[in-house]
């Protein structure tokens, strides 16, 4: 059915999930799964919450899409507790990743032509970095293995070397208007922005009057520990794009804006028919309140460093693992060799991991997972790496 009737753009496992609870999947033979890939970092309250679901349901019933014409509670209440728990003032709500980093692009745009005139429209991304498969998102995204085939992109953007502040420093000129990065680099590999670089990010758009946007779509709602990535490093970016755990798994993005940013954008500007919808908003206040008033961020500290600790027993037995590295519940394992045979194997033995290019396997558990849930996943894990390098 998958070959007849949809379109071949995914690389899937043989397999059906059709139900999930907590860190567990269930596939249709039955069979169990100890999930470690949480959709992509986006189900960080496990699968089928009990208060994601009873959100979703109640408001199901009350209302579900009115349009931006008009204001919805679900929204506003939302809106508030994210301004609430970050140093920014305006929110727009969008539907994924991809669409946050186009409104953000479209924003800086506006920006600098307000604040510098046609010519400031320059912005500066990061070699190595991913911001979504859209055209615009695409034209930040510093790998070209996802731009080659869709060229030409947008201009006037060009590629900065990652952690590189020299590199930085040397393509910063009066024309740029906005630079943008991922805290912690995901598709590459899980690699943490050094703080003196997000830093001198921060001192250069200050003096150029430029917007600097941090793309926390994988690692921010509470990944790092912190609701915001940006909270873990110090540094206050003007722009926030996010998605991926706002909606704890149901469909929901957001860009987080300084006042003075915010005011570039006029009715008309910029849209999103199902943005802010009272059903993603719901859920996402759902999520937020676990997270925030019921604590579950508090713990997510101890729980990385469990897992750290039990990686790094796996490191000293088996030296094809380079180095572990990020932040939070954000790990990456670098191997001496491709990961592709390690994850297949993990998947045929119950336990679910993804790559992060080439060399990395990507370990992003939900938030909540237990102790004896990491323990469960290191067993299998180790299970494969015997079998691999015995």
């Amino acid at each position: 059915m998958a070959k007849e009737h949809l379109m071949n753009t995914y690389e899937r496992f043989d397999v059906i999930f059709e139900r999930g609870a907590g860190s567990w999947l269930y596939d249709t033979e039955g069979r169990k799964y100890l999930d470690f890939v949480a959709g992509i970092a986006v189900n960080c309250l496990g699968h089928s919450h009990p208060a994601v679901v009873h959100a979703i349901s109640e408001q199901s019933k009350k209302l579900m899409h009115i349009s931006n014409l008009y204001w919805n509670e679900p929204q506003l209440l939302l809106a508030e507790k994210l301004v609430s728990y970050s140093d920014h003032q305006k929110v727009f709500f969008v539907n994924s990743g991809a669409e946050a980093v186009e409104t953000a692009l479209k924003l800086a745009r506006k920006y600098g032509k307000i604040q510098g005139g046609e010519k400031k429209n320059r912005i500066l991304y990061m070699k190595n970095s991913f911001h979504g498969r859209t055209l615009g998102a695409l034209a930040v995204t510093g790998q070209e293995k996802y731009q080659k085939d869709f060229m030409p992109l947008m201009g006037e953007v060009e590629a900065v070397s990652f952690n590189d502040i020299e590199d930085l420093r040397e393509k910063a000129n009066q024309n740029v208007c906005a630079m943008i990065v991922e805290p912690i680099q995901g598709e590459s590999g899980i690699i943490p922005a050094q703080q003196s670089f997000l830093q001198e990010m921060r001192k250069l758009c200050d003096q150029l009057d430029a917007l600097l946007i941090f793309d926390e779509i994988q690692c921010g709602i509470g990944r790092t520990g912190k609701l915001f990535a940006y909270q873990s490093f110090g540094i206050i970016p003007d722009v926030i794009c996010m998605a991926k755990g706002l909606g704890g798994g149901f469909p929901i993005g957001a860009i987080l804006v300084k006042d003075e940013a915010a005011a570039a954008f006029s009715p008309g500007d910029h849209g999103s028919t199902f943005g802010g919808n009272p059903l993603a908003c719901a859920a996402a206040c759902a999520v937020l309140d676990e997270l925030m008033e019921k604590k579950v961020i508090e713990d997510v500290k101890e729980k990385s460093e469990y897992l750290m600790e039990r990686l790094e027993e796996l490191q000293k037995k088996y030296p094809a693992i380079q180095q572990i590295r990020g932040i939070g519940l954000m790990i990456g394992l670098c191997f001496d060799r491709e990961v592709k045979e390690i994850v297949k194997k993990c998947f045929e033995k119950g336990l679910l991991v993804i790559g992060a290019g080439a060399n990395v396997i990507r370990l992003v558990p939900a938030l909540n997972i237990e102790k004896k849930e990491i323990d469960q996943g290191i067993k299998i894990l180790q299970d494969v790496l015997e079998s691999t390098f015995a």
